[in-house]
């Protein structure tokens, strides 16, 4: 599945970009499988495209504006009010 097109130089000079240290071992390791994501993407690149329009509805309403409710309209089902405001139980 691999494929030469990373050598170890490629990966040196890579982790040389990113600061990293990599011991002979792991450019070995790196350069196979930077061979595999490459050849990964090849096969995405393989991938026939489709194209498709989605079937979108705008399922919103529109806005409208409406008369509110009056102050006492409002606090008609308030249990407890004072001057024209709802009271709420005392606090601490």
């Amino acid at each position: 599945m691999t494929d030469a097109s990373v050598d170890p130089a490629t990966v040196r000079h890579v982790a040389a970009l990113a600061r990293v240290d990599l011991d002979e071992n792991e450019v070995e390791r790196f350069a196979t499988q930077f061979a595999d994501v490459l050849e990964y993407f090849e096969t995405l690149d393989e991938v026939p495209e489709t194209e498709s329009e989605p079937d979108l509805v705008n399922v919103l309403r529109t806005d409208e504006v409406h008369e509110g409710l009056s102050q006492a309209e409002a606090l008609r089902n308030a249990p407890e009010t004072e001057d024209g405001y709802f009271e709420g139980p005392p606090v601490g």
